[in-house]
């Protein structure tokens, strides 16, 4: 059996499989011969069918299947062996991808189209210079981090007037458009939140008021989308359409949060190893706590910086003809050419950040072996059991569970992005130039959305 390749450009290719009789012949007759021995046909005593029958059942279907098991193994070994770097996998190629005649079987060619990834060479050095932002833990960051600690160890209390933060709980009745009350509306008890209310002119009209107060207002001003409103007035989400933008609001409560005081008793609840002391020490900790938790965010931003001037940076052409053909014959759906072209560009930037990674690690002889997949895994599993305060199983059992979950392959493939990423980060501010750059936190998180 031969495999020829015949390059049609820098980005295609073809590899021509040959078959002559020799290559099939005995592994056919002994496949037949296995079929006489299990053949059942009437008139003939099991494992004496006359092979002259055997053949005019069976011999198609058995050279059909040997030979096409023997292509595909050809075609495998001579990817492996000469190290044929492709993208997805061989295919028939269309309209004369076989010539022969399984009926009167001689010799067989077959060819199949193979698609070849371009050449990328790239490395991360001094001369890469990128940016690395670091949120700015300013007096407001900190202030704002020790009222939401206070806060959250804070006590809920009833308050005589409404203020500009407080809970208010009160009874929605929907109105009709000459503002009496609507026959069959709805009539439901909920909380509002002050605090997280988008519009300050919204929130002004509670603060002030008093329990019994009635107040005019529309949901759309105190919910956050279709399933907040929806929750909000006690119905079901595809029920909105049918309800009206006027109702009233009775208050019948006001709950307003009361923070805890920065003393001795809140410091040891939050540090039991008495390292703070005072105010001074606790906006210290604050500091140093913001610092450590915006550095694996600063990381990522990293890693979204190096990705966007890599991918501007260096250009390079695909063979899309065959891509395209290949991601249509392997989806599990079929799919359309309209949706295909829809979703295209977004696989071939994909596939081109897979290109430049593995090119960078190639280059720097960066490496994931097995083990090393496995420990990043229970690194996870540890971090998601602590998460939910459940106990942390012995190593054995861990390990276990690890493997157990890379079973899975979208699960191998995800934990892979996320170690790749690791890796990434960590070359690029061990090898390249960083450039820091202190940002504000608002204009931090914007760089993420």
């Amino acid at each position: 059996m031969e495999v020829v390749r015949e390059d049609i450009d820098k980005l295609n290719a073809l590899l021509k499989v040959k078959v002559v009789p020799a290559d099939y012949k005995r592994k056919v007759e002994l496949k037949l011969e296995s079929h006489r021995k299990q053949a059942n046909i009437p008139g003939f005593r099991k494992g004496f069918v006359p092979m002259s029958l055997i053949k005019k059942q069976y011999g198609t279907s058995v050279l059909f299947d040997e030979v096409s098991k023997m292509v595909s193994e050809a075609i495998n070994k001579y990817i492996s062996t000469e190290k044929v770097d492709i993208l997805g996998n061989p295919m028939p190629k269309d309209g004369d991808g076989f010539e022969g005649d399984f009926s009167n079987p001689s010799d067989f060619l077959f060819t199949y189209e193979i698609g070849l990834p371009p050449k990328i060479d790239v490395s991360i050095s001094r001369k890469n210079k990128f940016i690395y932002k670091e949120v700015e833990i300013d007096d407001a960051l900190i202030k704002k981090q020790s009222e939401d600690i206070r806060r959250r160890y804070g006590k809920l209390e009833s308050a005589e007037l409404v203020g500009k933060n407080d809970m208010v709980l009160g009874r929605f009745v929907e109105l009709n458009t000459d503002k009496s009350v609507k026959e069959g509306g709805v009539d439901h008890t909920a909380t509002v939140s002050l605090e997280f209310l988008d519009s300050d002119k919204v929130r002004k009209k509670f603060v002030g008021k008093k329990v019994g107060d009635v107040l005019n207002v529309n949901p759309d001003d105190l919910s956050k989308g279709p399933k907040d409103k929806a929750a909000m007035l006690g119905v079901k989400e595809d029920e909105l359409d049918g309800i009206g933008k006027k109702f009233t609001f009775t208050i019948t409560e006001i709950k307003c949060m009361n923070f805890a005081e920065l003393n001795e008793e809140l410091f040891l609840k939050l540090y039991p190893d008495e390292s703070v002391k005072d105010e001074k020490t606790f906006n210290d900790r604050i500091k140093s706590d913001l610092e450590q938790m915006f550095a694996k965010d600063s990381d990522r931003l990293l890693h979204k910086v190096v990705f966007d001037e890599l991918m501007k940076k260096i250009k390079v052409n695909f063979p899309e003809a065959f891509l395209k053909r290949w991601i249509k014959q392997v989806n599990e759906k079929p799919l359309t050419d309209e949706v295909l072209e829809k979703e295209f560009d977004g696989y071939l930037k994909m596939l081109k950040w897979q290109l430049i990674e593995k090119a960078i690690f190639e280059s720097h002889d960066v490496q994931i072996d097995q083990q090393e997949l496995v420990d990043y895994t229970k690194s996870l599993l540890i971090q998601n059991y602590t998460n939910y305060g459940a106990p942390v199983p012995d190593e054995e059992e861990l390990d276990k569970n690890a493997r157990k979950f890379l079973q899975d392959k979208k699960q191998v493939d995800s934990i892979l992005g996320r170690l790749a990423e690791d890796k990434l980060i960590e070359l690029c501010k061990n090898t390249a130039t960083l450039k820091p750059k202190k940002v504000k936190y608002d204009d931090f998180i914007k760089e993420f959305n």
